[in-house]
C-alpha cells in the first residue's frame, strides 16, 4: 500500500513541478529536470544526510522515468490543469504525509535518536518542494506562512508515537497520514497561518 501511494505521490509532485517550471518559461528538459527533483529531491537529500545508500532514484531508476513522463504529460495538456487545482493541492498533501512517513520509517531502520527521526521525515516531505521554489526563484513554501512543515512534524509525531505504544506498522501509518492529511487539507481550507516574524528597522 504504501508503495502504491508512494509513486502516486511522486506522480503528483512531478506534475505540478511541471507547471512552476512552465511558468518559469523553462524548455522541456529544465521540466524534466524540476520534476524530478521535486518528486525524489526530498529523499535524496535525506539520504545523503544520513549515508543511506543507495539513494532510492539509483536502486529504483524507473522512478526518474515517472517523473518525467507525468511531467512531460502534463506540459503537454496544461490548458487542462487550471481545472484540476483542488486535485493537485489534495494530492501534494497526501504526499507531504507519505514522504514524511517513509523518511521516518528510513531513520528508524537505522536506529536513529528520535529528533533525527523527525528531522529525516520533515527533509523528505519537505525538501523536494523546497529545491523547486528555489530554482524556479520563488520564496520556498517551507519558509512562507503555510503550514507545511508543521504539518510533516506533526504526521512524523504521530507516526512515532502509535509505534511506541505497539500498535500495528500498518495502523501506524494510515492513522498518522490520515491526521497529517487532514490537518493540511483544514489548513488550506480556513488559511491557517504560522505566526509571522515582522520587522521593519526604522532607525534609518
Amino acid at each position: 500500500m504504501l508503495l502504491a501511494l508512494y509513486l502516486i505521490a511522486i506522480t503528483a509532485e512531478a506534475m505540478t513541478a511541471a507547471l512552476a517550471a512552465g511558468r518559469r518559461d523553462m524548455d522541456w528538459v529544465g521540466v524534466s529536470i524540476i520534476a524530478c527533483v521535486t518528486a525524489l529531491g526530498g529523499g535524496t537529500l535525506r539520504d545523503v544526510v544520513l549515508g543511506h545508500y543507495p539513494v532510492t532514484w539509483v536502486l529504483h531508476p524507473e522512478y526518474l522515468w515517472i517523473t518525467a513522463g507525468a511531467a512531460i504529460l502534463t506540459a503537454l495538456v496544461a490548458p487542462v490543469m487550471r481545472r484540476l487545482r483542488s486535485i493537485f493541492l489534495l494530492l501534494d498533501a497526501l504526499g507531504l504525509v507519505v514522504f514524511t512517513v517513509i523518511g521516518c520509517q528510513v531513520a528508524l531502520g537505522m536506529d536513529l535518536p528520535i529528533t533525527v527521526v523527525l528531522i529525516s521525515g520533515m527533509i523528505t516531505g519537505c525538501a523536494g518542494g523546497m529545491l523547486r521554489d528555489i530554482l524556479c526563484n520563488d520564496i520556498p513554501l517551507l519558509l512562507r506562512k503555510e503550514m507545511y512543515a508543521s504539518v510533516s512534524v506533526v504526521t512524523g509525531a504521530l507516526f512515532l508515537g502509535a509505534q511506541h505504544l505497539g500498535l500495528d506498522l500498518n495502523l501506524s501509518m494510515i492513522g498518522a497520514m490520515a491526521i497529517g492529511l487532514a490537518f493540511r487539507i483544514l489548513a488550506l481550507l480556513f488559511n491557517w497561518q504560522m505566526p509571522k516574524f515582522v520587522y521593519r528597522d526604522e532607525w534609518r
